[in-house]
């Protein structure tokens, strides 16, 4: 009898240590996750090189004139674009993983979203409610058909479903223009607290100074192709 009890305590012991390596290990792997952002003499187009860095927790804005290559830096991000030199998510590098790997790693809303499905939950998968919302919406927005969609609902519902796969990075495209006062501040909060419980590195592009004064310690201006200028707001 001894002999089973020592046996069954030594294996509830064994199984007690297992379990706390692998929350501890889960754990690091967590923390770990820190979605730094690490461009280095990124070329695309006729553009570059641009090399910059964008910690984890850190929202940067991007602005210049229009046409400048504001929304092709983004494409080339995300690679989407061709593109040289190299761009890191903390130490993954984009060449080294494939494009569906990259794109759910780097995600990227474009100041128009696109739609393929006929409903909206048909793009989303395990969408945040309390995200939907803060955005005006209820859970049956889920079963509207796109068509019915404005500008303005179709930019909030875009933000919503590029949430659902929990990027490390995020590239936003005017992600206000089309909205109200009101949207608008909800989407700058809704980001700001994703950057900050994530420890996600955020690219803002926008023509707002004002948001970018409101939003972010630094930013760049993109004077030309060749031209890129860190400022403070």
């Amino acid at each position: 009898m001894a002999t089973w009890v020592e046996a069954g305590t030594r294996f509830y012991k064994n199984l007690c240590s297992t379990i706390i390596f692998s929350v501890r290990v889960a754990s690091f792997d967590q923390e770990s996750k820190m979605g730094k952002l690490v461009v280095e003499k990124l070329r695309f187009h006729v553009h570059g090189p641009f090399s910059f860095t964008i910690n984890s927790c850190e929202l940067v804005g991007l602005t210049g004139p229009s046409g400048v290559g504001k929304t092709l830096m983004l494409r080339a991000l995300i690679d989407l674009d061709p593109h040289e030199g190299q761009i890191f998510v903390d130490d993954v590098e984009c060449n080294n993983v494939s494009a569906p790997v990259w794109r759910k790693m780097v995600g990227m809303l474009p100041a128009e979203t696109q739609w393929w499905h006929d409903k909206v939950g048909e793009h989303m998968n395990e969408p945040r409610m309390d995200v939907l919302e803060r955005l005006g919406f209820d859970m049956d927005v889920l079963d509207w058909e796109v068509r019915r969609l404005s500008t303005g609902e179709k930019q909030r519902l875009g933000l919503v479903r590029l949430l659902c796969n929990s990027p490390e990075v995020l590239l936003l495209d005017e992600p206000t223009a089309s909205l109200d006062i009101s949207n608008a501040e909800e989407v700058e909060k809704i980001i700001s607290e994703y950057s900050e419980e994530r420890n996600v590195a955020v690219l803002w592009v926008t023509h707002d100074i004002e948001q970018l004064r409101r939003i972010t310690r630094r930013y760049f201006l993109m004077k030309t192709e060749k031209e890129l200028e860190e400022l403070n707001p």
